[in-house]
């Protein structure tokens, strides 16, 4: 998984963090989240503000 694959990602953390309100979660804790996925294999510095609220987006819409 890359930073981009927004859905893929939100769909790994509703199964990782599946008590968690997305909603809630800082983009610092969601940075740390997304890198410890199993099958994540992304530079970590190649997230940014809008790639966070993209995945964030997605994970809420998951729910």
């Amino acid at each position: 998984m890359k930073w981009t694959d927004s859905l893929e990602i939100a769909i790994a953390l509703a199964d990782a963090h599946p008590d968690v309100d997305p909603a809630t979660v800082r983009f610092t804790d969601l940075h740390n989240w997304v890198r410890a996925l199993p099958g994540f294999d992304d530079d970590p510095k190649h997230s940014g503000e809008k790639i966070l609220e993209a995945i964030q987006q997605a994970w809420i819409d998951e729910c």
